[in-house]
């Protein structure tokens, strides 16, 4: 049997099933384990059980519900609400003051979740009635939240590189010390872009009337302090980790349990809040768990097939490819599967293809993750198929049409597309962290 044909028609029946709308661990678990039975008969069953065994083992795995859990408290309990107040007092009485400091709140929660969903949610509810309710403009607002929430799967503790992390065999601590520069570079370069516009065009974002700035130092420090808690928090997770203190799971664990207690000490967790923080968590973790077990059977067939050596030949051997050449066309094939798969699909289908050539080919696996992430973040942003724009559809008054929310974030998009392609010129900006800083295995 021609094991290229096989390999074809997984591909093309993985697609078909999931435009009919099925999920997407149903489409590639059932094409995984029936190829697995048609090519190597009763034995092939055995697959999809030995996928479930071998996920249940992986013991990173416990983070995931950890940091879902994290940022669910975070959102459900409102502890974002003073996070916003505190910038809103700060730099309310700037040109586009509130503009830059939602990209600050949407930077902060980004290092507290790791999620781009739970970001969503505090802009929409906390940011966007303020930034309404003071003139700015609509396509300002929707690009600015959109984008900002977008950070929360590149930077620490992002959820997404986790994922990677797990299906590519690679190190979750060097991925995170990854994720920083570029992170910073991008939320650099949104600053700047709100900061420009803002000056050239002071309707977009007007400052507060000198009446609604009235407040004393005394008042200004109070309100500081709201911000010291989720602070305290950020640098429990992530600095137990990074400074040694605490394995990755050890460090989730951490952070759950802060969340939890913040919310208990400021008087918001009540049985309403921990019901629906531990609802939303459970039904993302198994969400992921259910994926990530049809993953590893569809791509244990997809191995056993050859189809990385089958692929590898025919982008170097039969093309002649060069390495670079090879990685551009992953990218672009990332951004147009973007348009129409979530991450975690995207992931699932390619990184049993793509991880090993990369490796093969002589790239970093973590700087390779860090530009699958990026993409990721586009797919977040571009139609139809974008996740933050149909929560800011869902989320945003009447007044904000889909032509607003779509063109909002075009600059933003572009702005990425700029930061991935520097970060492919200069790979040092991802991964220059991660040689210099050692972590606990």
């Amino acid at each position: 049997m021609d094991y290229t044909f096989v390999i074809l028609l997984m591909f093309s029946s993985l697609m078909l099933l999931m435009a009919t709308g099925q999920r997407v661990f149903g489409v590639m678990g059932f094409v995984g384990v029936a190829c697995a039975l048609w090519l190597w008969g009763p034995g092939g069953s055995e697959m999809g059980f030995n996928a479930a065994i071998k996920l249940f083992n992986w013991y990173p795995m416990l983070t995931l519900p950890m940091f879902i859990f994290m940022g669910y408290m975070l959102s459900e309990s409102g502890i974002a609400n003073d996070l916003y107040h505190m910038l809103h007092v700060w730099m309310g009485g700037l040109r586009g003051g509130l503009a830059i400091g939602t990209m600050f709140l949407m930077v902060m929660v980004s290092c507290l979740n790791g999620l781009s969903v739970a970001g969503m949610a505090i802009g929409c509810t906390v940011a966007l009635p303020e930034l309404v309710k003071r003139n700015y403009d609509k396509r300002m607002i929707s690009g600015i939240i959109q984008s900002g929430s977008s950070l929360g799967i590149l930077t620490p503790p992002s959820v997404v590189l986790v994922l990677y992390g797990i299906i590519a065999r690679q190190p979750i601590g060097p991925l995170w010390l990854a994720g920083i520069g570029p992170g910073l570079l991008l939320a650099a370069m949104f600053l700047i872009y709100i900061i420009a516009r803002c000056r050239l065009q002071p309707e977009l974002g007007p400052a507060l009337p000198a009446s609604e700035r009235q407040y004393s130092r005394a008042e200004k420090f109070r309100v500081l302090g709201a911000g010291i808690l989720p602070l305290i928090m950020m640098l429990l997770v992530i600095g137990s980790f990074f400074l040694g203190y605490a394995s990755l799971v050890e460090s989730s664990a951490i952070g759950a349990l802060a969340s939890l207690l913040i919310a208990l000490a400021k008087g918001r967790l009540n049985r309403e809040v921990l019901h629906r923080t531990l609802r939303h968590s459970l039904n993302a973790s198994a969400m992921f768990m259910w994926i990530m077990m049809a993953a590893l059977a569809f791509a244990a067939v997809f191995d056993g097939l050859g189809a990385v050596r089958a692929v590898e030949r025919l982008f170097l051997d039969q093309m002649g490819l060069s390495p670079w050449q090879v990685l551009v066309l992953m990218q672009i094939s990332f951004l147009i599967m973007g348009v129409f798969l979530d991450d975690t699909a995207m992931l699932v289908i390619v990184a049993p293809l793509y991880i090993p050539i990369i490796m093969r080919l002589g790239f970093s696996p973590i700087w390779f993750g860090i530009l699958y992430t990026i993409t990721c973040q586009i797919a977040y942003l571009t139609p139809p198929f974008g996740y933050n724009l149909f929560l800011m559809r869902a989320m945003s008054p009447p007044s904000f049409t889909i032509r607003d929310i779509y063109v909002s974030i075009v600059p933003f998009v572009l702005m990425m597309l700029l930061a991935m392609i520097l970060i492919m010129v200069f790979p040092q900006i991802a991964l220059w962290i991660p040689e210099h800083v050692t972590l606990r295995s």
